[in-house]
Formats: structure tokens, sequence, C-alpha cells
């Protein structure tokens, strides 16, 4: 008797199933991402835009890049700790964070010292510290912000 009732209800599940995974419209495959080569085709004016719609100043000549990293090292080595492309990153950001918050020191400082992080200072350099990186970044990757 209970294989009986097991075999039926294998049957009655093993038809649902089927019934539910079988469909008249198969669904249409998912539109295909860009691959980087493809992504990296936007034009001149398409970055632009986009820098300009997230706050993001120009990425910075080589002697401004050099000045603004060679300036964070006199104020603390461990906030570059050897990534200059990620400072100039961060820096950046902050330039971003600088123009949101006209005004509004109290937060551009807290959002710097959040953004600044090291190894060594997981939670960020401190307010003091942070103050002279947003005045860095400022001074040397934004200046007219």
């Amino acid at each position: 008797m209970r294989i009986k009732i097991s075999l039926i209800v294998t049957v009655a599940l093993t038809a649902t199933l089927t019934a539910c995974s079988t469909s008249s419209n198969p669904p249409s495959a998912p539109a295909a991402k860009p691959t980087g080569a493809e992504a990296a085709t936007l034009s001149p004016e398409a970055k632009e835009s986009a820098r300009v719609a997230a706050a993001l100043p120009p990425e910075p000549d080589a002697e401004t890049r050099g000045a603004f990293l060679a300036f964070l090292d006199t104020i603390d080595p461990d906030i570059v700790h050897g990534k200059g492309d990620k400072a100039i990153s961060r820096g950046l950001d902050t330039c971003a964070t600088y123009r949101r918050y006209p005004g509004e020191p109290g937060k551009q400082l807290d959002m710097t010292n959040k953004r600044w992080s090291s190894p060594s200072h997981p939670d960020g350099h401190g307010r003091v510290t942070a103050e002279k990186i947003l005045n860095a970044a400022h001074m040397h990757l934004c200046p007219d912000y």
C-alpha cells in the first residue's frame, strides 16, 4: 500500500513539475552586456557628460597628480600608502563631495574621513587629517569648485 501511495505521489509531482517547466513561449535570451572594449568606446562627449553629472573634475595631468600625491605624503605617508591611482580616485571623489555639499563642512569632513581609510586607519584618519585631505583635493584637483 505504501509503495502505491509513494508511486502515485511521485507521478503526480513529476507531472506537475513537468507542466510548470514547459512553456509555449520560451523566455528570450537576456540582452548581452557590453564587453570591456565596447563599454570603453564612449565618445569623449559622453564621458565628459558622465563626469559632469557625477560632479567629478577632469583627470589631473602628470604634474598636478604628482603635486597632490606629494602633498598627501607630507600630511601622512599612510594616506596614499603606495597606491597613487587609488588616492587620485579618492581625491576626485572628494572633489565631488565638496561640490555636492557646498556650505556643509561637517558633511564634507565626515565623508572625506570615511573615504580616506587605510590598513592602519580602517575608520579614517580623523577629522583633523580629513580637513587637510579635503583642502589638498580642493587646492590641487578642483580649485574651481
